[in-house]
């Protein structure tokens, strides 16, 4: 999956709200959850699956996931549609709101869950045959799917970011292990350039990808319980200095500040940039790049830690339904299928994306897979985000201020001013 995150949505009016709660459904509440079913087998209708994984390197086992699914259930037929993960939340809501054109279910980031059910626009899943063993998935992920102490999701997969380098350039610039420190991340990528010519670090400008440097220093967005915002602390005023710094000291690429994902993919691939931070669900495109025909070339590591500790924050994604769908026991049996042990540990083997399920990590498949084995230590000391409506708004003004401070319109503490401004105007009851 590459890791954009959407821009900013607008919160919809409660008129919308409530009237986008019937959806294509025909109005109304979302129809009561049914605990059981007879014989799911026989179950028929279509159901309609917004993915938004990569479709050429993560797209085909979830297509594979499909194929099982309908064989098991021959009366349910699954409609594919592949939306890139920048723009499906934004398509969702405008279709949830017009009441025309949603999916049955979508694969919902983290972020998003609460946003939609805030709105109206999620089937409440608790007793459903939709969440199946809820004792079973980690409580960190199990957190997102819920709002105002109900369940509007279920799991998929769990992720957060890492250093991500290539074995060969580090060690040719003399380093055997990779950096534990944002300070010695400077000095390994420094001594990349000057012994082997490629750039020691490609950087992406989106604002998941800034966190590490904010946690590092002991920062963060919001502190909820106090319902305060933060961004604009001193601790994320080093943080963006320290990235400022990476950049003019030459340790980091300066990078462009649009496609700069694909860019630092493209950069590690063809082994012209030596490390990036990315996280589970790029490792299926990088292996397909010429420096890691030999998988033993690519190390993971957790993030360098800034001047306070190591974190990066907790991502992942979750599938919902829709509240108006006329198809909602079959969207429950889907939901159901693709959330099991067996479908995450096929997951985790072929494309190496982290279970949500605690029994998944027994699966010889899944610890036969070096990949998730050293991303989940490091997934253990994620943060987790803020499971709050406007969640899933918090990122567009912070990726607007990353875009100024790279390109030089912007001093780090003048960024962040704007940024927590615009928090302002997004939760105006928060201090």
């Amino acid at each position: 999956m590459r890791r954009l995150l959407p821009a900013a949505t607008v919160l919809a009016s409660l008129t919308l709200a409530v009237a986008a709660c019937g959806g294509s459904g025909g109005g109304g509440e979302p129809a009561a959850p049914a605990t059981s079913a007879a014989d799911p087998a026989k179950i028929t209708g279509e159901v309609t699956w917004w993915d938004t994984t990569r479709p050429d390197s993560e797209g085909p086992t979830f297509q594979a996931l499909i194929k099982e699914f309908e064989a098991a259930y021959p009366g349910i037929k699954v409609k594919y549609v592949n939306v890139p993960s920048d723009q499906a939340q934004n398509q969702f809501q405008t279709a949830a709101q017009a009441g025309s054109g949603a999916p049955d279910v979508i694969r919902s980031e983290v972020a998003w869950t609460s946003q939609f059910a805030s709105l109206g626009y999620l089937q409440p899943l608790d007793g459903s045959r939709a969440v199946d063993q809820p004792d079973d998935f980690l409580p960190g992920p199990l957190s997102s799917t819920k709002y105002n102490g109900k369940t509007y999701a279920v799991p998929q997969v769990t992720d957060t970011l890492a250093l991500i380098y290539n074995k060969r350039l580090l060690k040719e610039a003399g380093h055997e292990e990779p950096p534990k420190t944002v300070a010695e991340l400077k000095q390994t990528a420094l001594d990349v350039k000057a012994k082997t010519g490629a750039q020691g670090l490609a950087l992406n400008v989106d604002s998941y990808f800034l966190l590490p440097f904010m946690y590092g220093e002991g920062g963060d967005l919001l502190d909820v319980q106090n319902k305060k915002i933060v961004v604009d602390s001193p601790a994320n005023v080093q943080a963006m200095q320290t990235v400022a710094d990476l950049i003019s000291s030459g340790a980091a690429a300066k990078p462009a500040t649009t496609e700069s994902y694909a860019n630092a993919m493209t950069a590690l691939k063809e082994g012209k940039a030596a490390m990036i931070y990315n996280g589970p669900w790029a490792l299926s495109e990088i292996y397909q790049g010429k420096e890691f025909q030999d998988k033993a070339n690519l190390g993971i590591a957790p993030v360098p830690a800034g001047s306070v500790k190591a974190a990066a924050p907790t991502g992942g994604w979750n599938l919902a339904i829709y509240a108006g769908s006329k198809n909602i026991p079959a969207a429950y049996e889907f939901v159901r299928f693709m959330t099991t042990a067996k479908a995450q540990a096929k997951i985790a083997k072929e494309i190496s994306l982290l279970p949500t399920r605690t029994s998944a990590y027994a699966d010889p498949d899944v610890q036969g897979n070096q990949d998730v084995a050293v991303f989940k230590p490091i997934m253990d000391t994620a943060v987790p985000r803020p499971w709050i409506p406007e969640g899933g708004q918090l990122f567009q003004p912070l990726l607007e201020g990353y875009q100024d401070l790279v390109g030089g319109k912007s001093a780090p503490a003048d960024m962040l001013k704007k940024v927590s401004e615009q928090y302002h105007g997004i939760m105006k009851d928060w201090s």
